[in-house]
């Protein structure tokens, strides 16, 4: 079994036993890796660390268990973490919000948007305090706003003040500023739930160059599971914030588009100005 085996045969490992105590020792002998190798090997393999990615696995858990379990704290430990105050501690991060209101459907979770006109097509920004929770296309701001209510049925949405918050309006420049080709790469705070094979792909997406594509088995090869390009092809239909996790970069084998939640015509069209921008 070579490395890259190791690693993928490694997460199927985390992601069955994440309720456990996994340790980096434990982690680096399951895979037959010194810790300082395997630490460099995962995090250019699967885009995030060994420690990131059992926390990952966790959550993904602790999402589940919340809609079931008979309190908060049942679910913490059912999910594998120690106490509730290391989960309020990431939460910010990872859950985008604390347990409770996960529970309630993000209720008093504030979210603030605005609708942008842009070269392919109008877009409607959505976010928290901590980072873009909506980016999605639509062909009006009524329409938009419908969805982002039905997205997030409990939260409280505001629209865009004037002058807006610093951060959101630093947001919303950037991401206009890419799609004329003035910032061909985005790096911007997110505040959206994911599995973790979601958050692998999203991951791996995020690498694709501006203005290159990538066949959906050619991402599930590159994650380990050359089998699984329809597991691939599903993660970018889940995928809520388009253009900066860049799904439109990944195609069929034959070279034909492939689907986009948004069109054809415009995935297209994305492509073909991301092709022409970067010269």
């Amino acid at each position: 079994m070579n490395t890259e085996e190791r690693i993928q045969e490694l997460c199927r490992f985390i992601e069955t036993h994440c309720d456990q105590p996994l340790p980096l020792q434990v982690l680096s002998e399951r895979a037959g890796l010194s810790t300082f190798h395997l630490q460099r090997r995962f995090k250019a393999a699967i885009g995030v660390t060994p420690k990131e990615y059992v926390e990952a696995c966790r959550m993904r858990r602790l999402k589940s268990s919340l809609r079931s379990a008979g309190d908060v704290t049942e679910a913490v430990y059912e999910a594998g973490f120690g106490s509730a105050s290391r989960v309020y501690e990431r939460a910010d991060t990872r859950l985008g919000m604390t347990p409770k209101q996960y529970r309630r459907g993000g209720e008093a979770v504030p979210i603030t948007h605005t609708a942008v006109a842009t070269p392919v097509g109008l877009i409607m920004i959505g976010a928290t305090d901590r980072g873009l929770c909506f980016v999605q296309f639509g062909e009006s701001a009524e329409e938009l706003l419908g969805m982002l209510r039905r997205e997030y049925p409990a939260a409280p949405l505001t629209p865009m003040a004037t002058p807006a918050h610093p951060d959101f309006s630093r947001w919303v420049d950037r991401l206009t500023q890419h799609l004329t080709g003035a910032r061909p790469q985005l790096d911007l705070p997110l505040d959206i739930q994911a599995t973790a094979f979601q958050m692998r792909v999203w991951n791996y997406l995020q690498t694709i160059p501006y203005g290159e594509v990538q066949s959906y088995g050619e991402v599930a090869a590159a994650l380990g599971g050359p089998q699984a390009p329809r597991a691939v092809a599903r993660a970018c239909a889940s995928n809520r914030v388009a253009l900066v996790i860049p799904c439109h970069r990944v195609i069929r084998g034959t070279g034909e588009m492939g689907g986009y939640r948004w069109g054809l015509a415009r995935k297209r069209t994305i492509l073909d100005r991301e092709r022409a921008l970067r010269g």
